[in-house]
């Protein structure tokens, strides 16, 4: 298996991260957070670079990296470290979100990005970091307990159906 890297989005990446966007949002996730179709892409990759550096930071967001998730020069996922967390991420967000695109998964991608994502987190100062699921994602939920995550409690999310799990990860 090609090895798993995870690195900031690129230029060059435009064209196959808006197909993962797409692919992803049929699933209700947003890929790409911040963009929108029509966005110019260059923008976008400058802005999660002040957004990893903690410069203008749109309304609800901490500094955070966002990474995306290669194998042999395909994204299959990305991921999003957040460096501190806000009232609302403390509660449901956590410090790491992760998606991979549906025709990746089952290939221990996740795995591998919660792993990497974790190093990325050490490194900018989260020694405890906290990861969260839907209460139904059983896979995600499995990634996070293989990652060493301790189910610390279930919540209710105001206005969704679905419940989070919170695992804290040393």
């Amino acid at each position: 298996m090609t090895e798993l890297r995870l690195r900031p989005l690129r230029l060059d990446d435009e064209p196959e991260a808006v197909r993962a966007h797409d692919e992803l949002a049929v699933d209700g996730f947003d890929f790409l957070q911040l963009w929108q179709p029509g966005d110019d892409w260059a923008s976008l990759v400058e802005r999660y670079a002040a957004i990893r550096c903690g410069r203008d930071l749109p309304e609800r967001f901490v500094p955070s990296s966002f990474l995306v998730a290669e194998v042999g020069g395909v994204l299959v996922g990305r991921v999003s470290v957040r460096h501190e967390l806000n009232d609302w991420l403390a509660r449901f967000g956590g410090h790491i979100g992760y998606a991979v695109r549906p025709g990746h998964r089952r290939r221990g991608h996740a795995t591998e990005m919660l792993r990497q994502s974790l190093v990325v987190a050490r490194a900018v100062g989260v020694d405890r970091a906290l990861v969260t699921c839907d209460d139904d994602n059983l896979a995600s939920a499995a990634t996070i307990e293989r990652c060493g995550g301790v189910l610390d409690s279930v919540v209710d999310v105001d206005g969704a159906e679905v419940k989070k799990r919170r695992y804290w990860i040393d």
